[in-house]
């Protein structure tokens, strides 16, 4: 694979790829992994939802970027990693059939204030369909070594079998958006890392060395083999909802179940520490905010901080997200 330097970029360049094409099975494929929603997973059942089609899974086009920005403008090879996501936005569904294409925009470029050789590359990554329509846009920072400069040392790190989790018994009622308070924390259990599942989001999504394998992780700054920071975040989406899965069973028993659509983007995004092969992450979803949507009558909008806290109790991720979800009982 090339080397990957600072010095390969410049403020105002614009890098393409190869355009792919994104079947059913792909959408389907990723969606039972990670996001079990009905309008990702059969055409029928998606007709009766707040999408009311078949569509990709958010999190799928955030990996298929990623994807399409390693084979792209990175070449084939391996950045420093990336310390998170300023804002993505979901800006129109991918469909099965879609043919996807990627451009990345260099917005900025800084050097490290704390580690020579190091630099900051601000970028403007977009995916685009056939139609020429943007589905995707993400504003993120990278990090590249200045070509010739030693590399950063590998850190100590102990890669480890995850113990095994489990599933907690903890259901809670699901309340409309009118009647839920800010405030409110739910814990969404954990999941582990184990190798196995590491490197084969990484083929699929994300083939950068450090996630590919261990070796050659231990090699980079990393020290060990780590999890690609899409594959923590869908993860954490698989999480949420096998939680709201015991919620709404719980729900259903004693009455009707708000309907939750999808998210139109999110922010702050930070991938805190590496998640290596051998974590286990306990996630949890705190309500920051709330409100009536003005463009779709009885639906609302929730406002949350996700979080991600490893074995030790040590942070490896958060986001702010934004979540469409039913204001109050038709009618009412």
């Amino acid at each position: 694979m090339p080397e990957l330097a600072f010095e390969d970029y410049s403020v105002g360049d614009v890098l393409t790829g190869e355009p792919m094409t994104v079947s059913r099975e792909d959408i389907v494929a990723f969606a039972r992994a990670f996001d079990f929603q009905p309008f990702h997973l059969d055409e029928a059942a998606a007709e009766q939802t707040f999408a009311g089609r078949l569509i990709a899974s958010g999190w799928h086009t955030a990996a298929l970027g990623m994807r399409l920005l390693q084979q792209g403008p990175f070449q084939g090879g391996s950045s420093l990693g990336a310390p998170g996501i300023d804002e993505l936005r979901w800006l129109a569904p991918v469909l099965p059939g879609d043919t996807l294409r990627v451009s990345l925009t260099i917005t900025g470029l800084r050097d490290s204030a704390t580690k020579p050789g190091l630099g900051f590359v601000n970028a403007l990554l977009a995916l685009a369909n056939g139609r020429d329509e943007t589905v995707m846009t993400q504003r993120f920072t990278f990090m590249l070594a200045r070509r010739g400069t030693q590399p950063l040392p590998p850190r100590p790190v102990t890669v480890g079998t995850p113990s095994p989790v489990a599933e907690p018994n903890d259901a809670e009622p699901v309340p409309y958006l009118r009647d839920l308070a800010i405030g409110a924390t739910r814990d969404l259990g954990a999941a582990s890392f184990d190798a196995d599942a590491i490197i084969a989001f990484a083929r699929a999504y994300d083939p950068q060395a450090f996630h590919l394998d261990d070796a050659a992780a231990r090699q980079t700054h990393f020290g060990g083999l780590c999890a690609s920071g899409w594959h923590t975040a869908a993860a954490y989406m698989n999480r949420l909802l096998t939680t709201r899965a015991r919620d709404v069973a719980f729900t259903a028993e004693r009455g009707p179940v708000p309907e939750s659509g999808p998210s139109p983007g999110f922010r702050n995004m930070r991938w805190i520490r590496p998640v290596y092969a051998g974590d286990t992450i306990r996630f949890a979803t705190k309500v920051t905010d709330k409100r009536a949507s003005a463009s779709r009558p009885g639906w609302g909008l929730i406002f949350a901080r996700n979080t991600g806290m490893n074995q030790r109790d040590e942070p490896v991720f958060a986001f702010d997200s934004t979540v469409f979800h039913q204001w109050a009982p038709p009618g009412e």
